[in-house]
């Protein structure tokens, strides 16, 4: 009933399966060439009648996180659906734990993914979530390129 989505990413270029249930399947890759230090979970592995997923984060970045701009790019069957950016951490009064990690310190967060309360419709999404240090979006510490197949309607 409930699956849990785990991964371990440490060489790029390479797409990694991530999870698969009934009405939804998950893999991903990293923009760049370069190897990442990185931990995902996600519970559940599915989009039907979930009104949260959990998801739990261990990443060691490469640089100081002071500032982070997250930015989500979203497709739908290959047309842009969404574009969503979140200033996380500003260096002042920052409320995300984040927020404050140095380079080469081991990050270990837990959150909620309110999203999971759309009901998906069916198809292929594409994924991109990068995170930059500037707000000029010029200093990219992460990116991801999740591909999440929704295998059947909710409703």
């Amino acid at each position: 009933m409930f699956g849990l989505l785990f991964f371990i990413l440490f060489a790029s270029g390479v797409s990694e399966f991530l999870c698969t249930s009934s009405d939804l399947e998950m893999s991903y890759t990293f923009c760049d060439s370069t190897a990442h230090a990185f931990m995902f979970n996600l519970t559940p592995c599915s989009t039907m009648n979930k009104p949260v997923w959990k998801a739990s984060l261990t990443w060691i970045p490469r640089s100081d996180i002071h500032f982070l701009k997250i930015v989500f790019h979203v497709s739908y069957d290959g047309a842009k659906a969404l574009l969503w950016k979140e200033l996380l951490c500003t260096g002042a009064d920052d409320e995300y734990s984040v927020c404050g990690t140095l380079k080469g310190e081991t990050l270990v967060a837990a959150f909620d993914i309110k999203g999971s309360r759309i009901n998906f419709p069916k198809g292929d999404y594409s994924i991109i979530v990068q995170g930059f240090s500037d707000d000029s979006e010029n200093n990219m510490v992460i990116c991801l390129n999740f591909t999440m197949i929704v295998k059947q309607d909710a409703f």
